[in-house]
């Protein structure tokens, strides 16, 4: 069984179809991209399997169970997570602070109990702290764990995003554009924090324009034009796809080490 089915997935705003019709899986255990030029609907695609907008058509199954149109909370419920193309971290908070908020899908206790200080809210906080530490270190921030997020490097904050996100225990993480911004370094290290997670256990799907990343960690990709997929298989028949060298800026070579353009 896939661990994740979309089928016939459409989504319009007003006339514009920005989603048209898109189907695939994915399997468990894997590194899988979706990548498109600017304006194919990665980002649309991406909103509606996380729960952030409900598609006029088709299904989104994860793990045999229906979640279209779910909430995003009950979505993560899941185990489905995701992280934005813009950095949505607080600020203010410590590197810490943020991670522990993300462990909130971990426990059961709810406000008020933690409010009241129960054994059990008491015992879930020492827990979500412990968890906080461990994915830091993960992520190579465990030095920078008092630091207010706002003070981080940009590619800082992408991995502290990373590290919140992993918080919520997901067992299919959604990355959107993680090597925005990132430097040469950062990219690298972003690759191999990707296959860690991978051995986790935990199946990643990434939005990603950077081709260089995507050819060396994805397994499969998913390649969107105009809201439409055009094509589907692993790196190297992808890359010598002619339908996906004419969608990138009229047959620009996309093997490793290029750019595309991105949504």
């Amino acid at each position: 069984m896939s661990l994740l089915v979309v089928d016939g997935v459409t989504q319009r705003f007003g006339g514009l179809t920005a989603v048209d019709n898109v189907s695939f899986t994915i399997a468990a255990g894997e590194v899988s991209a979706i990548i498109g030029p600017n304006g194919a609907g990665k980002t649309t695609l991406f909103n509606l399997i996380s729960g952030f907008q409900t598609p006029v058509a088709g299904s989104i199954a994860l793990e045999g169970r229906a979640i279209t149109g779910m909430p995003p909370h009950r979505v993560a419920a899941r185990g489905l997570v995701r992280t934005f193309q813009l950095v949505q971290l607080f600020p203010d908070l410590t590197a810490q602070q943020n991670v522990e908020a993300g462990c909130h899908l971990r426990g059961s206790g709810g406000l008020w109990a933690a409010l009241a200080r129960t054994s059990k809210a008491r015992r879930e906080l020492a827990e979500a702290a412990q968890v906080a530490r461990e994915l830091l270190a993960f992520v190579g921030l465990d030095k920078r764990a008092d630091m207010p997020a706002g003070a981080l490097t940009y590619g800082q904050q992408r991995l502290l995003e990373v590290a919140r996100a992993m918080a919520a225990n997901p067992r299919l993480l959604l990355l959107d554009e993680p090597a925005a911004g990132l430097n040469a370094i950062e990219t690298e290290h972003l690759a191999e924090t990707i296959r860690a997670i991978i051995a986790r256990g935990v199946t990643v799907l990434l939005i990603e324009h950077d081709m260089s990343l995507v050819m060396r960690v994805a397994k499969k990709i998913v390649v969107l034009d105009f809201g439409r997929k055009i094509a589907e298989g692993t790196p190297q028949a992808v890359q010598n796809d002619p339908a996906v060298l004419e969608a990138y800026l009229g047959g620009v070579d996309i093997a490793p080490g290029t750019e595309a353009a991105h949504a």
